[in-house]
């Protein structure tokens, strides 16, 4: 998804958004995504996608943090083609994503799919998909914006359930 020009992104979302409704779900941004060779599990294109439907200029603030992600994977990938986990949390850095090192470890073991300390691109953004859509959940409970937050089980249960991988 390397097209910075909005009149392509609209041409390629208009192709996308055949009921012509203004919006497009998470099924339709999936093969969006896959046009452009990028394959996403169907849980992680619905964290890319907040509220059921996407819009055209969310669509399009999508494609601008993807070009941000994938330069960043492309910076650190010194021409293998993947990330290790010290080049992944070098990328995060970069992006403005701060994890401790357990909950690093944790996202690392999580989306390193075939369990060999080598993030593809797609691992890569899927794992910060992942971090950009907890960090969101998470603000939206830090009201006071002190970087903790007190849940009652209601809303650990509505969090778990929202930020599954």
């Amino acid at each position: 998804m390397k097209m910075e020009n909005t009149g392509i992104l609209k041409e390629w979302f208009n192709r996308v958004d055949s009921e012509n409704s203004g919006s497009i779900t998470a099924p339709q941004l999936q093969n969006a995504l896959a046009v452009g060779n990028l394959n996403f599990p169907h849980s992680i294109v619905q964290q890319m996608i907040r509220n059921g439907t996407m819009s055209f200029e969310e669509f399009v603030a999508l494609n601008k943090f993807l070009l941000k992600l994938q330069q960043a994977f492309s910076d650190l990938e010194r021409g293998r083609g993947y990330l290790v986990p010290d080049d992944v949390y070098e990328a995060l850095v970069k992006i403005g994503f701060m994890l401790d090192s357990p909950a690093f470890y944790t996202v690392c073991e999580s989306f390193d799919q075939k369990k060999n300390g080598k993030f593809r691109l797609d691992d890569f953004i899927s794992l910060c998909i992942f971090v950009q859509s907890a960090g969101n959940l998470f603000n939206s409970f830090d009201t006071a914006k002190q970087g903790r937050v007190t849940l009652d089980l209601n809303q650990f249960v509505y969090c778990t359930a929202n930020c599954r991988i």
